[in-house]
């Protein structure tokens, strides 16, 4: 028996099955942009927009949403765009930001802890010191106890790397830095310098050229060596120690808790990876930064290049372990900060 299909059954058919395609098809899209509109969140940066630390976020921003297949979108914000630098904290405990991406000491005024967790100074000789730590050995889970009462939920940390050094004088270790002339931001940096034997100053940023070059200083903690170089720093202060071995600031990348718990489960691990990923591209890519001007440095006959042994480095982080456990003392968050970096450093024999 043949079965005979009419030219008008065959249209119905066809009709009812692109019906059928075109409403699964719609009702895919509606679901996309359902949950897609559910995660749109704006993280402020503590870096203005054109900075090459804000495009490395700003990429950062892009690799998320693809990593999430567009579900989850961040908007990248310069530094001051919705609040100060200094009020992001408050601002995402409270919902105007949803998240921010910035150094964890601009907060040691609410907790001594948010400063010692965030610049151990003399701690760390590589920015890998302070990612293990962070990644791996407590730090993480460390900074969450301190922020989550704040109503922030700490994803994870990066930084710019290890601060250079520098110097019109020679200095090849601890000894030398007595007496010293220097320029240091004021806090736990000069405690340090000061205890190590050097006279340090205040100054802003804006001023260090002039007084190296007026001889009103002999050294300075400014910043990264390629900044340096690319200021002329070195056309006045021949002797810059690089890599540096005092300053290295953590850059934390939190969100709002309640936001963060209302996540699911793989937008969360999504998250925590991407910033691993996003703390290995910016020390990496600052870092060639920073290796093409050493170069570039070393090509001036009058220039040294000092790089302090891990024996004088030890001595550095010695003496700022006192400073350490001064702060420690001013807040039950800060000694137990002490307690969790001075175990961690002990067990990797870096103290």
């Amino acid at each position: 028996m043949r079965c005979v299909l009419h030219l008008g059954d065959v249209t119905k058919m066809l009709k009812k099955l692109t019906t059928g395609l075109v409403m699964g098809l719609s009702a895919a899209l509606m679901s996309t942009a359902s949950i897609a509109a559910d995660y749109n969140f704006k993280f402020q940066s503590s870096d203005p927009a054109g900075n090459p630390n804000f495009i490395l976020k700003q990429e950062w921003a892009q690799r998320v949403d693809e990593m999430t297949g567009g579900r989850l979108k961040i908007e990248m914000l310069p530094v001051n765009s919705v609040v100060q630098h200094s009020e992001t904290q408050d601002a995402v405990a409270g919902g105007i930001l949803d998240g921010h991406i910035t150094d964890t000491s601009y907060f040691a005024g609410k907790d001594p802890a948010f400063g010692l967790i965030a610049n151990p100074v003399g701690a760390w000789s590589s920015p890998s010191e302070m990612l293990r730590f962070i990644n791996y050995g407590g730090g993480a889970e460390l900074m969450n106890e301190i922020l989550e009462p704040y109503g922030l939920h700490f994803i994870g940390a990066t930084t710019p790397g290890l601060e250079a050094f520098i110097s019109a004088k020679p200095l090849d270790g601890v000894a030398d830095l007595k007496g010293l002339k220097m320029r240091a931001p004021e806090g736990m940096v000069q405690e340090v310098f000061a205890a190590a034997g050097a006279t340090p100053v205040n100054l802003p940023g804006s001023e260090v050229f002039t007084s190296l070059d007026k001889k009103v200083i002999e050294a300075a903690d400014y910043t990264v060596f390629s900044t340096n170089h690319a200021q002329g720093m070195h056309d006045i202060a021949k002797h810059p120690v690089f890599p540096g071995f005092h300053s290295m600031p953590m850059i934390e990348v939190s969100m709002n808790k309640a936001k963060w718990d209302a996540l699911p489960a793989d937008l969360k691990k999504i998250l925590e990876i991407s910033v691993r990923d996003f703390a290995t591209d910016m020390t990496s890519k600052l870092a060639m930064k920073d290796l093409q001007a050493v170069a570039e440095a070393s090509k001036d006959p009058e220039l040294t290049i000092h790089n302090w042994s891990a024996e004088e480095r030890a001595k550095f982080r010695k003496i700022a372990k006192d400073q350490w456990a001064k702060v420690a003392s001013r807040s039950e968050n800060a000694q137990k900060v002490y307690d969790v970096l001075l175990g961690y450093l002990s067990s990797q024999g870096l103290i």
